[in-house]
Parts: C-alpha cells; sequence; structure tokens
C-alpha cells in the first residue's frame, strides 16, 4: 500500500518529469475548463484568488485582469518554474510551492479557490477541500473539476456534498474531459 506521501511524492515526480510538455500536451483541454468557468464563475475586482494546483500558470491570464491577487501553489518545482515564466507579465501573481493539504496561508483569505485537474492526484481529496475551505472566506467561490477517466459524477457530487460545497452550476459537456463544479459552501 502506498502511503499519502508516497502518492504525492510521485504525483511530484510525474509533473516534474513531464513539466516542459504539458501545455502542449493539455493547453487545449485546459483552456476549454477555463472557458466553461469564467461563464459560470465571477471572479470580481479586489478579490484574492488561488490556483491550487497551478501547474504552469495557464489560468494567471485568464483572471490577473480583474482580480487584486492570484496567488498559484503546486507541489512540482518544475512546473512552478513555468508558471513563474509565465507570471512574469503579470504584477498580482504570487507563486508558491507547497502541498494544497498543507498551505502555509491564514485563515479566511481567498474569495475565490480553483482547483483544476488537481483532486484526482490527492490521497484523500476531502482532506484536501477542508484545507482549501479553511483558508478561504466563507462567501467564496469554489472551482473544481473532477477528471472523468478517474471519478464518476456521483462520486463527485458525494465528495463536494461532504466537503459542504453546493455546486451552483456543474458543466461535463465535450470537449471537457472534466467535470467542472461551480460551488459555494453552504450556510450553517
Amino acid at each position: 500500500m502506498v502511503s499519502k506521501w508516497g502518492k504525492k511524492r510521485s504525483i511530484m515526480r510525474r509533473y516534474n518529469s513531464t513539466a516542459q510538455m504539458y501545455d502542449t500536451r493539455y493547453g487545449e483541454e485546459q483552456e476549454a475548463k477555463y472557458k466553461a468557468v469564467l461563464e459560470d464563475a465571477n471572479v470580481a475586482v479586489g478579490d484574492v484568488v488561488l490556483d491550487a494546483g497551478c501547474g504552469s500558470g495557464l489560468f494567471f491570464g485568464k483572471v490577473t485582469g480583474q482580480t487584486e491577487l492570484v496567488v498559484g501553489v503546486d507541489i512540482s518545482r518544475k512546473m512552478l518554474q513555468l508558471a513563474r515564466q509565465r507570471a512574469q507579465e503579470f504584477l498580482n501573481v504570487c507563486l508558491v510551492l507547497a502541498d494544497a493539504d498543507h498551505l502555509p496561508f491564514k485563515e479566511e483569505v481567498f474569495s475565490g479557490v480553483f482547483a483544476f485537474t488537481m483532486l484526482q492526484n490527492m490521497p484523500k481529496p476531502a482532506e484536501t477541500l477542508a484545507e482549501l475551505k479553511l483558508i478561504s472566506r466563507s462567501d467564496a467561490i469554489f472551482v473544481v473539476t473532477g477528471l472523468k477517466a478517474a471519478m464518476t459524477l456521483e462520486a463527485l457530487d458525494v465528495l463536494l456534498d461532504a466537503a459542504g460545497l453546493r455546486v451552483v452550476s456543474l458543466r461535463s459537456d465535450d470537449p471537457l474531459r472534466c467535470y467542472v463544479a461551480t460551488c459555494v459552501q453552504r450556510r450553517k
């Protein structure tokens, strides 16, 4: 049985070794997700946004013009090197090498959380969502994707519900290879 850290280390190594080809291989797919998300999730001036599992930073250009700050977090050093190159063209992007289950931020900082193509890579996605909720404001918007090849729509729905997230929009149409859920925290 692979330990929790063993799985993360494996994912980190995989992304480190494929970083240079990531944009070529997945750029078009990621763009389709971003387009779907931005049709449903409002990002406003003054927002502080977390791009959890930011990879090479493809999403930065989609939100930096509307936000106060975009914080990109990834566990892969090589992906963050690519993100750093991309972030140079923006004044409001900050990058952090960190594990999404143990984020180095205060509670209730972020008004938007974007977790593209990340949850299926986490050993315990429910714990990851709990950490993301902890550092997010109570009115934060959450955008979470679940890779169709790795989880069913029902599994994603159960995961989001257990995390206290209410789905306000769900996209799964072609060419999306992921379910794209835009959520808000459920009121207690």
